[in-house]
């Protein structure tokens, strides 16, 4: 996505129009409209002030996918009580089929036995909580994960 566009789509975001975010930087509608189509770019000063008008950070709103975004939203406005209610494997196995179909062909009890191992050191070594252990061990599966598909 371009830079434009993120500019533009953070903006509706934002619920802001050219004129008023043109007001607010002291520029022309213009000016907004031309960053917006990527004939002209805004400086580093006025990159900051953006990201602090539409509430994201400077990184952010050089990268803003509005659909990431609006998971994030989601996912954060989403009560414990109502994600409890959710089965996340049978969610997650429509994405990933592997999900539904493993515990038929996986004997399970031997890596549980070692996962439950490593659970049991992140809690006794760092004092970590049940939870927390188990996202630290799924945080780092995932790191291995990702290094290997680089």
């Amino acid at each position: 996505m371009s830079l434009g566009n993120s500019l533009f789509n953070a903006r509706r975001k934002s619920g802001l129009s050219q004129e008023e975010v043109a007001e607010k930087l002291g520029v022309s509608r213009q000016t907004i409209s031309k960053w917006e189509l990527d004939e002209t770019l805004p400086d580093i000063r006025q990159s900051k002030k953006l990201s602090v008008l539409y509430h994201v950070t400077l990184d952010e709103l050089v990268d803003f996918d509005i659909k990431v975004k609006e998971i994030e939203e989601v996912i954060e406005r989403t009560s414990e009580e109502t994600q409890q209610k959710i089965d996340w494997t049978q969610m997650w196995a429509k994405k990933y089929p592997v999900l539904a179909s493993y515990k038929q062909e996986v004997k399970t009890g031997v890596y549980t036995t070692k996962l439950q191992e490593m659970l049991t050191d992140l809690k006794r070594t760092y004092g970590y909580g049940e939870e927390d252990a188990f996202l630290v061990l799924k945080d780092m599966l995932a790191q291995i994960y990702n290094a290997k598909k680089a």
